[in-house]
C-alpha cells in the first residue's frame, strides 16, 4: 500500500524537528519523494534485499554499541551500573530512548532500497530471519509475498520522535497535535466510504481524547514507579562489607574463620616488585569489649560527620590526599565498590598504601566520582563498581589526623576498664625499664613472637566467659588467636604504655602474579597503627606471627585455578561493564570493516555477478533453432555482390531490394519460397518435416547456383 505523496518527507520533518536532526529528516525525506519524480530505478532481486536488511541490522548494532558505551548518564553501563538509586530505573529507558531515536535513519537505506526498485516492495523474507531460514530450508509457501515498508517506516517516524529530548521548545501538547494530524493524513486515504467524513473525523477525536487521556495517566504512573523503585534499590543493595565508622571482629566467636580465595584487588606496580605490603581500607579509635568491635569516632550515629569532601585537581583526574608531599613510588589499584550510598550509588572504603599520598587517572567528571576522607585515614569511593586508578605512596606523612593526646580522654590512648587487669598484668611480665617508644614496641613485639601463635580456630576453652573477656582470654591463658586478637591487644598495650595506637583493616599484599599482584579475601588483615612521635607520622606496627600467611596459604581450595581464571574472565567484564578499559572502542572500530565488506557485498558483488553472467553468455554459443538454414549462405553470395541486409531490415525488403537487378528477376519466385520455408525452419515451433527440410536444402543449393551463374554472365 503506496503513501500519499508527501506524508513520508511529513513525517521524516516530524522526526527531525522533535529529535534534533531536522537537517538529516529533511534530506532524507527529499530523496525518498524524489522517486515519485523520476524513473530511476534499480533491479534489486531478493538476495539484494536481504543483504540491504543485514546491512541495516549491522547499523544498528553499530548504534546500540555506541549508545551503549558513550552514555555517561544512562547506557547499558547505567543500567548495570544503577549509578543512582533514583536514575538506575531511568538508565535503561533513558538508553533505550537514544537508541530508538536513531531508528529512522538505520533503516533509511531498506525504505530507500524499496522507494528505487523497480517493484516498489520488499520481500517478506527479508525482513525476517525465520522466514528466510524456512526458506532455505526448501519452504517455498512464501515465496513471491512482498511487502510494501512505507508505512511501517513512517510509524517508526512518529515512534523515534516521541522519543525526544526533554526541551522547553518539545511541548508534549504540540507533539500530540503534530502526531494527530499525520496520522490523519495518513488514514484519509484508506478510510472505509461506507459512513461519511464527519462521522469519520468524529471517531478520530474519540480516539485521540483516550489516547491523550492514556498518555497522560502513563506519565504520572512512570514517575511514581521511578519513585519507588529508587527506594526499593537503596533498601535491596544496603550497605557494604566494610564500614568506615565500626569494624565489627570475630573476636569471642566459637569456630575457624572462613575466608574464601575470591580474588577481590588486583596491584600492578610502576617498577615490577616495588609493593606496598599492606592495604589500609580503614583505621578506628574506640574499642568496645561488650561487642568486641572497633568504632572511628565517639558514637554510633556518626557515620559521616568525620568525613570531608576531597576536591580533584584542575585536571579532574587527579586527588590530593597528603598536601605537600611527593612519593615516587606508584602502583595501580583494582578494587570494587560493594556498598551502596543512600542514593543508591556504588560506594566503599578504598584499600590504599601505607603512606598514600596521591590518586592519579581518576577521572572526576566522565565517572561521576567523589571521594571523602575522615581524620581516620579513611577514603570513601562513590561513583564505579570497579575503581581503576594510581596511587602515589612511599614513607612520611599520612593523611590521618595526629592522635588527640591533648585532650583529657583521648580516644587514641583510652583502654577499656574491663581490660586494664589483664594488659597490667603483660605490661609487668615484660618488665620494661625503658621509657623510649621504639623500645616499648621492639619489647611488645618479641612478646607476641616468642610466646604467641597464630590460629584460625578458637574452641570453647579460648573465647571469653564469666570470668574475663575474649582479649583477656587470648592475653593471659590461650594466647592462640588471629590477627584481630593480635592487633587489638597490641593497641590497647600500647596506649597503657601511653604511645597512641589505632585499630586498622585492610588487606597483606606478597601474592605474586605474573608482574603484579592479587589480593584474595582471605588476604584481610588486621595490625596496629603506631604513632611515631619523633617523626610526628604514624606508623604501620604488625606484631601478628608473620607464620599467618603460610598457614593461610595451605587453605588452598581444589580447583582454586579454574576459579582464579573465572575470576580473571569477570575481572576483564567489570572493566568493560565499568568503562576502565578502552575494549568499546576497539569493538566500534572492529565493526567499520565488518560494514565496509558489507556495503561492498551489497553494491558490487551483484553487478559483479551480472558481469559474469554477460560474459558466460558471450563465451558459450547459443544454439537457436534454424541457425543450420542455407538460406544464410545465399544472403552472404547476395551482400557480397553489393546488396547487404541492414541490421533491422525484414528479409521481405531486402529481397525486394536485391532482386531489383535484372538478372536476378527470373529468381523472384523461387527465392519467395525459399524465404517461406525459412522462416517456418526458424520461428515456426513445428518446425520442418523432413520433406521440406530436405525441399529447402535443395532449393537453396538452386539459387546460389544461379545467382553464381548470374554473376558469371
Amino acid at each position: 500500500m503506496k503513501t500519499p505523496p508527501f506524508l513520508l518527507l511529513a513525517g521524516l520533518l516530524f522526526w527531525g524537528w522533535f529529535s534534533g536532526f531536522l537537517l538529516a529528516g529533511a534530506i532524507m525525506g527529499v530523496v525518498l519523494e524524489s522517486a515519485r519524480f523520476t524513473k530511476f530505478r534499480w533491479d534489486l532481486d531478493d538476495a539484494d534485499f536481504n543483504r540491504i536488511w543485514s546491512f541495516c541490522v549491522l547499523l544498528i548494532v553499530v548504534l546500540a554499541g555506541y549508545v551503549f558505551t558513550n552514555n555517561n548518564q544512562g547506557s547499558l553501563t547505567g543500567v548495570l551500573q544503577g549509578s543512582n538509586a533514583a536514575e538506575a530505573v531511568k538508565a535503561g529507558a533513558l538508553t533505550t530512548t537514544r537508541f530508538l531515536r536513531w531508528l529512522p535513519m538505520t533503516t533509511f537505506p531498506f525504505i530507500l532500497a524499496q522507494a528505487f526498485n523497480a517493484r516498489p516492495s520488499v520481500p517478506l523474507t527479508a525482513i525476517s530471519m525465520v522466514l528466510r531460514w524456512r526458506r532455505r530450508k526448501g519452504d517455498r509457501a512464501l515465496a513471491g509475498h512482498y511487502l510494501n515498508i512505507a508505512y511501517p517506516f513512517f510509524m517508526t517516524c512518529l515512534l523515534a520522535a516521541s522519543i525526544h529530548p526533554n526541551r522547553d521548545d518539545n511541548d508534549p501538547r504540540v507533539y500530540f497535535i503534530g502526531q494527530l494530524i499525520l496520522i490523519a493524513w495518513a488514514l484519509w486515504g484508506v478510510r472505509s466510504h461506507r459512513y461519511g467524513k464527519m462521522r469519520w473525523v468524529m471517531a478520530l477525536l474519540i480516539v485521540a481524547g483516550i489516547g491523550g487521556a492514556g498518555v497522560l495517566g502513563f506519565t504520572k504512573a512512570a514517575h511514581r514507579l521511578q519513585l519507588y523503585s529508587a527506594q526499593w534499590m537503596s533498601h535491596l543493595f544496603g550497605e557494604g562489607r566494610q564500614s568506615p565508622t565500626e569494624s565489627a571482629t570475630s573476636m569471642g566467636r566459637i569456630g575457624g574463620m572462613k575466608l574464601s580465595a575470591k580474588i577481590v584487588i588486583r596491584l600492578e606496580p610502576a617498577v615490577v616488585g616495588k609493593v606496598p605490603e599492606y592495604l589500609r581500607e580503614a583505621s578506628y579509635r574506640r574499642y568496645s569489649p561488650q561487642n568486641q568491635s572497633w568504632r572511628a569516632g565517639r558514637g554510633r550515629n556518626e557515620r559521616h560527620s568525620d568525613f570531608d569532601l576531597i576536591s580533584p585537581e584542575p585536571d579532574n583526574t587527579s586527588w590530593v590526599l597528603v598536601p605537600g608531599k611527593t612519593n615516587n613510588a606508584m602502583v595501580t589499584i583494582a578494587c570494587y565498590l560493594d556498598g551502596r550510598s543512600a542514593d543508591g550509588d556504588p560506594e566503599g572504603v578504598l584499600p590504599l598504601p601505607s603512606g598514600c599520598s596521591r590518586l592519579e587517572n581518576l577521572p572526576a567528571v566522565s565517572s561521576v566520582i567523589s571521594l571523602q576522607k575522615n581524620p581516620n585515614g579513611t577514603v570513601v569511593a562513590t561513583g564505579l563498581g570497579l575503581m581503576v586508578f594510581d596511587a602515589r605512596f612511599g614513607p612520611g606523612a599520612t593523611l590521618d589526623a595526629p592522635p588527640d593526646i591533648e585532650r583529657t580522654n583521648s580516644f587514641d590512648l583510652q583502654v577499656p576498664t574491663n581490660e586494664l587487669a589483664a594488659v597490667d598484668q603483660v605490661i609487668a611480665e615484660l618488665n620494661l625499664t625503658t621509657t623510649n617508644d621504639l623500645e616499648k614496641r621492639q619489647a611488645v613485639e618479641r612478646f607476641f613472637l616468642e610466646k604467641f601463635k597464630y590460629s584460625t580456630w578458637q574452641g570453647p576453652d579460648k573465647v571469653g566467659d564469666t570470668n574475663g573477656t575474649p582479649l583477656t582470654k587470648f592475653l593471659l591463658t590461650s594466647r592462640s588467636g588471629h590477627c584481630e586478637y593480635f592487633a587489638s591487644a597490641t593497641v590497647l598495650l600500647l596506649r597503657r604504655m601511653h604511645i597512641p595506637a589505632r585499630y586498622a583493616v585492610g588487606y597483606y599484599v606478597h601474592e605474586a602474579r605474573g608482574t603484579g599482584y592479587v589480593v584474595r579475601e582471605r588476604d584481610g588483615h588486621a595490625w596496629c597503627l603506631a604513632w611515631n612521635d619523633a617523626k610526628k607520622t604514624w606508623e604501620d606496627f604488625d606484631t601478628t606471627p608473620p607464620s599467618w600467611v603460610a598457614v593461610e596459604a595451605k587453605r588452598t581450595e581444589f580447583g582454586e585455578w579454574f576459579s582464579d581464571f573465572r575470576s580473571w574472565l569477570w575481572y576483564q567484564f567489570e572493566r568493560f561493564r565499568w568503562r576502565q578499559a578502552n575494549l568499546q572502542q576497539y569493538i566500534m572500530w572492529a565493526l567499520v570493516p565488518v560494514m565496509l565488506l558489507l556495503l561492498y557485498h551489497i553494491i558490487f558483488r551483484r553487478r559483479g555477478k551480472r558481469r559474469a553472467e554477460d560474459k558466460a553468455g558471450k563465451a558459450t554459443p547459443v544454439n537457436w533453432p534454424g541457425l543450420d538454414s542455407e538460406f544464410y549462405q545465399l544472403e552472404k553470395l547476395l551482400a557480397a555482390r553489393g546488396v547487404p541486409r541492414q541490421p533491422s531490415e525484414a528479409f521481405s525488403d531486402w529481397l525486394e531490394r536485391a532482386l531489383a537487378e535484372p538478372r536476378l528477376r527470373a529468381l523472384r519466385g523461387p527465392l519467395q519460397e525459399l524465404l517461406r520455408l525459412h522462416y517456418r525452419h526458424r520461428f515456426d515451433p513445428q518446425g520442418l518435416s523432413a520433406t521440406e527440410r530436405e525441399q529447402l536444402r535443395h532449393e537453396a543449393k538452386d539459387c546460389l547456383a544461379a545467382v553464381l551463374q548470374a554473376k558469371a554472365g
